[in-house]
């Protein structure tokens, strides 16, 4: 097995490469990226879209693949942050949302599809007993984190090393913080993710390292009577589809009922995983559950939901909710009508297919890698997975960060140029639109982009 650091000249070659390719192929989309930069800084107006040299711009997507402006098609492996589980413009949901448009876009009061929706996750998710709607799971994480607060009068949430929950400020904590700020493995230093953030939110946020039990333990024994919440991500998503172990999440939800700490589950991008969620593969019954990405059928939205008395907090039919929470475009009957008929087609059936061709990708890529000479983990679980070029298992933030993220971009703009779409960091996930014709696909792009790195 070759050395990992000997291969990053070659991955520079490569880089460079199709660098020049993609700019040769993408003319229209160069064009308009430098209009779009006049008026949008940095050219994008969700980070995630920028890449460099220049993002593609999508023109129209149908099943498992989108066109760009310049007519290339690309096989979409990361179906906008794993939310379009269906794939693109998928026939039930596009008639959904056509006979809802029929009826209007948005009303200042209900229309029962919020109800009928929110009756579809409590079904599914037994610990789900109420549920309120917003309209990205940002704000969902916000709102449940402010839930618990609320509830249990403390001010502090323990959050995991590397956990992502949206752009607010208190869980903008520690995400990817430079290694040489984050303290020690085992007490990590809660580092702020973006200019802006005051630093007494670091007072109210308490570092946990993900996958390791005794540390957090640890932690939570000095730190728990100030911890309104644990919030946690059952697969570790922004640095790589890492999931949890299973002990180290039992664990965690055991200290939280412990010391009488909330535990939310957030299942923004893990939903996908089984009719009932992660929390239904792992045996885990938190307090309060966020949710966003699929149940939406590729409109935005987000919701949180769990224990009747914590959802309390927001009635207002007695009164003045002790918890106000507004958002026009809550519950909107576009997005809910869109939900419904995702929800509709995401059976148990449907899921286990999708998973177990997940299953095969993760091993056909291991096999790869081993046939090709080049040390890689492959991370994941389900229908998500990432390759990460490292020589060590990765279980953590910081293991992979082992991992060489320039062999990474020279994958992704290679594997650009062959017609398909990843995540520029790596992550994919499927939809139930591929077939074995696309997975061959993406799995020929990798062996040869790991062919020509070992040559």
């Amino acid at each position: 097995m070759a050395n990992l650091a000997a291969m990053e000249p070659r991955a520079q070659e490569i880089l460079d490469r199709e660098r020049k390719a993609y700019e040769a192929a993408n003319p229209k989309s160069r064009e308009a990226y430098q209009h779009s930069s006049r008026v949008l800084p940095g050219g994008v107006t969700r980070q995630l879209c920028y890449f460099s040299p220049f993002p593609c711009y999508a023109d129209f997507g149908e099943g498992c693949w989108f066109v760009d402006i310049d007519g290339n098609r690309r096989l979409d492996l990361f179906n906008n942050a794993t939310s379009l589980i269906l794939g693109h413009r998928p026939q039930p949901v596009m008639k959904a949302v056509r006979e809802q448009l029929a009826r209007g876009t948005a009303f200042q009061t209900n229309t029962g599809l919020e109800t009928r929706l929110a009756e579809m996750l409590a079904e599914r998710v037994p610990s789900v007993e109420q549920i309120r709607f917003t309209n990205s799971g940002s704000e969902g994480t916000l709102m449940a984190i402010r839930a618990a607060r609320a509830f249990t009068g403390r001010p502090k949430i323990a959050k995991m090393e590397g956990g992502y929950h949206g752009s607010h400020d208190v869980v903008e904590v520690s995400v990817r913080p430079p290694l040489a700020e984050a303290g020690p493995p085992e007490a990590p230093t809660p580092v702020a993710e973006s200019a802006g953030i005051p630093p007494e939110v670091m007072e109210d946020v308490v570092l946990l390292p993900y996958n390791n039990l005794p540390a957090a333990r640890a932690i939570l024994d000095r730190e728990a009577s100030r911890v309104a919440a644990i919030i946690v991500e059952p697969i570790l998503g922004s640095v790589g589809f890492i999931p949890a172990e299973r002990e180290f999440l039992a664990g965690l939800r055991a200290e939280a009922a412990r010391h009488d700490i909330v535990f939310i589950l957030d299942e923004v991008q893990s939903f996908r995983l089984s009719r009932g969620g992660a929390q239904a593969l792992f045996g885990i019954r938190p307090d309060l559950t966020a949710f966003g990405k699929i149940i939406g059928g590729g409109f935005p939205v987000g919701a949180f939901g769990g224990r009747r008395e914590i959802m309390a907090l927001f009635d207002s039919s007695k009164g003045r909710a002790r918890i106000p929470h507004a958002g026009t475009f809550n519950g909107n009957p576009i997005t809910m009508a869109a939900g419904i008929a995702t929800l509709e087609q995401v059976t148990e059936s449907t899921l286990g297919r999708l998973n177990g061709t997940g299953d095969r990708v993760r091993g056909r890529l291991r096999e790869l890698g081993v046939k090709c000479g080049v040390p890689l983990q492959i991370t994941g679980i389900g229908s998500m997975f990432k390759i990460h070029f490292s020589a060590s298992p990765i279980h953590d933030y910081r293991t992979a960060q082992r991992a060489s993220s320039l062999i990474h971009e020279a994958l992704f703009l290679f594997g650009l140029n062959r017609g398909l779409f990843l995540s520029s960091t790596g992550r994919c996930c499927l939809s139930t639109a591929m077939g074995d014709a696309e997975v061959e696909k993406y799995l020929a792009a990798v062996e040869e982009f790991l062919g020509t790195l070992r040559r």
